[in-house]
């Protein structure tokens, strides 16, 4: 996270109000409070497990390790909360040594969350009758919310760990996208899909892993944002 820029030295009447452009024209850093990352991170990952719901209810895949969840949770009948967090605890050890500990525990709150969220959709909203929706528009409704949810979690120095941590960390340490990188690991994910979902399912599900790629491709580019 970047910081404020030093206070100016000159009087205080002469002195840039804090409120204006700095001396080089770009507008200073505000960093977000806690109490913003705390309900930025709560709407993010509310945002994030509702499409995942939605792609649940109509037996779809998606890329990353939720997408890794949700295949595995088809073919072994575990609820898809479980998986989730089994499968990024080891990506947790990778981020405590290269991103800190304070964006692994925020990254872990953000896991727990979806996987609590995601069972209350099923709970709560279950019996609306979603497995009739329409696959096409739960694929593509699911993965834009996906992508959004993302964003907000991002913003706020958080992630969903795995394929986000190494494609957060691909893009700090390399200068690549982290959209462009995490959607060659998901392809992986969505072929995989093919053992438990039909082809026609599968093809809808790699077209909305793309879409929500170039949802965080579009928008989480290296420089555009000046700290969360």
């Amino acid at each position: 996270m970047s910081s404020a820029p030093p206070p100016s030295s000159e009087p205080a009447s002469a002195a840039q109000p804090s409120s204006g452009p700095a001396d080089d024209g770009v507008p200073p850093v505000v960093p977000h409070s806690p109490v913003e990352d705390v309900l930025g991170v709560l709407t993010g990952t509310y945002v994030v497990s509702f499409g995942v719901f939605l792609l649940s209810s109509v037996g779809a895949a998606t890329g990353g390790t939720a997408g890794l969840a949700l295949v595995l949770s088809y073919g072994l009948s575990l609820p898809f909360g479980v998986m989730f967090v089994l499968i990024n605890l080891p990506f947790f050890a990778l981020s405590w040594f290269q991103k800190g500990p304070s964006f692994t525990i925020r990254s872990l709150i953000s896991v727990v969350l979806v996987s609590s969220l995601a069972s209350l959709h099923e709970h709560v909203a279950g019996g609306l009758g979603l497995d009739e929706m329409e696959p096409a528009y739960a694929v593509l409704t699911g993965n834009l919310l996906i992508g959004i949810g993302l964003l907000i979690v991002f913003r706020h120095g958080s992630s969903l760990g795995g394929f986000n941590i190494l494609a957060l960390l691909a893009q700090e340490r390399l200068g690549l996208r982290a959209g462009y990188v995490q959607m060659v690991l998901d392809v992986c994910v969505v072929l995989s899909a093919f053992t438990v979902a039909s082809p026609g399912l599968v093809l809808l599900s790699a077209l909305g892993a793309a879409l929500l790629n170039l949802v965080l491709a579009l928008n989480h580019r290296p420089g555009r944002y000046r700290g969360y």
